[in-house]
């Protein structure tokens, strides 16, 4: 009598009490739902974290909003996001403007943490793209008030001036002109000027760290509070990201933000109340 072929077990070399992992398991088990961990093989991811958020309002802050994207008035003394300070940011309190959206906030752009004013913010991806594409093109129009110690001579003019990072033990890092630096370029024009102070509007073209800061120091007359950039005094940083254009729908008009000057900076400015606002 012939006998039966041997046909393996499949399942010998299994442990019998440790059921089979479907397939759908076996490409899912790595993935993190939203708010929770990953656990496979005691490997703890923690969901995204932003640091501490302010205890500011934001949604007062709004200076307008749309489903692609919103401009809020950011505060001065806030950084837009976490630093080895610990301190709070203003990242970790986007969840406030979510405005029933699945979607979280995410920045746009960002400014220094002691400059006020129109500050972008994507809604979504699509909103996400949308910008960070305005603003890698140069498309976005920026426009900054300062009051700055002294004043150039002439009452308008253009700063081409490149940038480049350095750092040191002592100091910590800065930008500084430097013909091996990145191109750097604003325009500028006097609005006022009153007890050895300017009041200057400065249009950067393009968008590099410190940009303002530097070139106003590079005119020959730095930012009033700005001891990092040549200021005699320190105190609060007279500086205002006064407005933002946003050409973001083709056929629609551009996005049009304006933000007042912070309290500190609107004292500053009262010193120029005879001079017409533009």
């Amino acid at each position: 009598m012939a006998k039966t072929p041997h046909k393996p077990n499949k399942h010998r070399n299994r442990t019998p009490d440790i059921p089979k992992r479907s397939s759908r398991n076996r490409f899912n088990r790595h993935r993190v739902e939203p708010g929770g961990y990953d656990s496979v093989e005691g490997v703890h991811t923690p969901k995204q974290y932003f640091g501490i958020a302010p205890d500011i309002d934001l949604a007062t802050r709004v200076l307008f909003q749309d489903r692609m994207l919103l401009v809020i008035d950011k505060p001065a003394g806030i950084p837009c996001h976490a630093g080895p300070s610990g301190q709070p940011n203003l990242e970790a309190g986007l969840d406030q403007l979510r405005f029933g959206s699945k979607d979280r906030p995410t920045l746009a752009h960002r400014l220094d943490q002691d400059t006020s004013g129109c500050l972008a913010i994507a809604r979504g991806a699509k909103g996400a793209k949308r910008l960070g594409r305005l603003f890698q093109d140069g498309l976005a129009q920026k426009t900054y008030w300062a009051v700055v110690e002294g004043g150039p001579a002439e009452d308008a003019g253009r700063i081409d001036a490149p940038l480049l990072k350095i750092s040191s033990k002592e100091e910590g890092w800065r930008m500084i002109v430097d013909s091996t630096g990145k191109s750097a370029v604003t325009e500028w024009r006097v609005l006022g000027r009153a007890n050895g102070r300017a009041w200057i509007e400065f249009k950067p073209q393009t968008g590099r760290t410190h940009q303002i800061r530097v070139h106003a120091a590079h005119l020959g007359c730095p930012i009033v509070g700005d001891i990092r950039y040549g200021a005699s005094e320190e105190s609060l940083l007279c500086l205002l990201a006064r407005s933002l254009i946003l050409p973001v729908y083709n056929e629609r008009p551009n996005v049009v933000a304006e933000a007042e000057a912070a309290p500190h900076m609107a004292a500053a400015l009262e010193a120029f109340s005879t001079v017409a606002t533009p």
